[in-house]
């Protein structure tokens, strides 16, 4: 529940409550032994009384009542804890999917209207299908507990039947509808039909979202399925299994799967058990690393189309882009007698980063710098002339500390945030962060951080007493040549002396 004001939300404000279900013995069982560990007692007594709030064996709308209603029903004093309280157990009941909750604003006055509309438990087969609610309980009760927990909802299948289940065959004899009773088509009773549309309920409950499926039939599956298989058997059953398959849907959609994509993996050895139980993680894993070799195979796929574009309309644009000299940057030391200034920024104006960057090396490009710079290029869509600025900066400034894959990352990252797109932007980019360092450098050779001055400020008003850091006295330099100034008697003197120690 979204509450940006906590007075928007009290308990003078009125509220309602709709649900089109009924609880069961297996629901409370769900409320008791599921959802209660997952968000609290407090939060599942609130969904209880939210619940009776529509008589039993009715469906449909509450009478609409001041919230006090539900401050004291739970015990809750009127201030704004309780309101705050009641808003974190309602979210709770939200965020399961057991609740959700709207504002209304009533158009002839200025309050507001609250309305609760309660959503049924999912089953045990609906919950213990949802994986993100499964590993919520699982960090709320443990593994071990999860397991016991699901197999207490189900009665077990008897041995008999499980032991010979893969000998037996099934066929479906249910009588369809239409072969037992014959409807008198010619008749329609308009006043019928006027009538329960008149006594019908104004709205339906809301619908659960259901799990994305890749929409795949049991019969595409099995037609493109291999016949001499040896998972076929299996396969076949998943025909009466619509759990399965839908699980087996939904892995499809999540990794961009086709049909041929997943009968090759229903088809490899370890996906199936030896009883015929399909490995859902096994499947997903298998999927997934077809789905990054796959994406590497697309992403190369890519690269070398632009490569080939890049190409072609460098070979169309023959046209150069002076350089105005104000723009110029200074030749780096890697180029210095190969070319001019005003070459080598024509050259960095004009070339594909690609030759460009050939230019710094006397063999072959690094393929970890070659990589970078095209992931630059075909996935930032930097211009050519701001990535050639920026292989000066990082590579023609001559600073080994530079040639790093996080320095690189660092740079491009700050160039697309100011949003350089253009050569000029680019030069004027890399003056200022020279600037930049040139200043930290001459601060750091005249011992001065860039905090100094905030430093001896904070340090010049609030602490008045003695520094807690010793003073060390500093030797200072003999000024001039004092050192070739000793004279012959003072050197023998020196030597002499040194000779006595020596002898003891």
């Amino acid at each position: 529940m979204r509450i940006g004001n906590i007075l928007q939300f009290t308990e003078h404000h009125r509220y309602y409550i709709f649900r089109d279900f009924s609880l069961s013995s297996l629901d409370y069982k769900m409320l008791t032994l599921i959802y209660q560990p997952l968000i609290g007692a407090f939060a599942i007594a609130l969904f209880q009384q939210l619940y009776h709030g529509v008589p039993e064996g009715q469906a449909g709308y509450s009478p609409i009542e001041p919230q006090r209603k539900l401050f004291l029903g739970l015990g809750l004093d009127m201030s704004e804890r309780s309101r705050k309280s009641l808003v974190e157990q309602a979210s709770k009941l939200e965020a399961v999917g057991l609740l959700q909750t709207s504002r209304l604003g009533m158009p002839d006055q200025a309050d507001v209207l609250y309305e609760y509309e309660l959503i049924a438990p999912l089953s045990p087969s609906e919950f213990f299908r949802n994986q993100h609610l499964t590993m919520l309980l699982r960090d709320k009760i443990g593994k071990y507990a999860v397991i016991s927990l699901r197999e207490s909802f189900g009665a077990a299948e008897p041995d008999e039947l499980a032991d010979a289940r893969q000998k037996l065959t099934k066929e479906n004899i249910s009588v369809p509808f239409y072969e037992l009773f014959q409807l008198n088509a010619q008749s329609v009773d308009n006043e019928l039909e006027q009538a329960l549309s008149e006594v019908a309920p104004a709205r339906q409950a809301a619908s659960r979202a259901q799990l994305e499926t890749a929409g795949m039939a049991y019969g595409e599956i099995i037609l493109r399925f291999p016949r001499n298989s040896a998972n076929r058997t299996y396969v076949e059953r998943l025909r009466h299994n619509e759990d399965r398959l839908a699980q087996i849907n939904y892995v499809a959609y999540k990794y961009h799967l086709s049909v041929a994509d997943v009968c090759r993996l229903l088809d490899e050895d370890g996906v199936f058990q030896p009883d015929g139980e399909l490995l859902l993680d096994e499947l997903q894993l298998r999927a997934n690393q077809l789905y990054r070799q796959d994406k590497k195979r697309e992403g190369d796929r890519q690269r070398a189309i632009a490569r080939s574009q890049a190409q072609t309309e460098n070979e169309d644009e023959l046209e150069e882009v002076g350089v105005p000299e104000e723009y110029y940057l200074s030749v780096p030391s890697q180029l210095l007698g190969r070319c001019d200034v005003q070459q080598f920024n024509m050259l960095m104006r004009n070339e594909p980063h690609t030759r460009f960057l050939q230019r710094f090396f006397p063999g072959a490009v690094p393929d970890w710098i070659e990589r970078t710079f095209e992931r630059i290029d075909l996935n930032y869509r930097l211009p050519a002339p701001v990535i050639n600025v920026l292989i000066y900066y990082v590579i023609g400034m001559n600073d080994a500390q530079r040639v790093t894959k996080s320095f690189v990352e660092a740079v491009v990252s700050n160039m697309l945030m100011k949003q350089i797109d253009t050569f000029e932007k680019a030069v004027d980019y890399v003056r200022e962060q020279t600037a930049v360092e040139q200043e930290k450098e001459r601060r750091s050779k005249a011992g001065v951080s860039p905090s100094a001055g905030r430093g001896g400020a904070r340090s010049g008003g609030a602490r008045t007493g003695a520094s807690r850091k010793p003073s060390i006295p500093i030797v200072p330099q003999e000024s001039g040549d004092g050192g070739a100034a000793i004279s012959p008697e003072r050197l023998e003197e020196m030597r002499r002396l040194a000779r006595k120690l020596d002898g003891k």
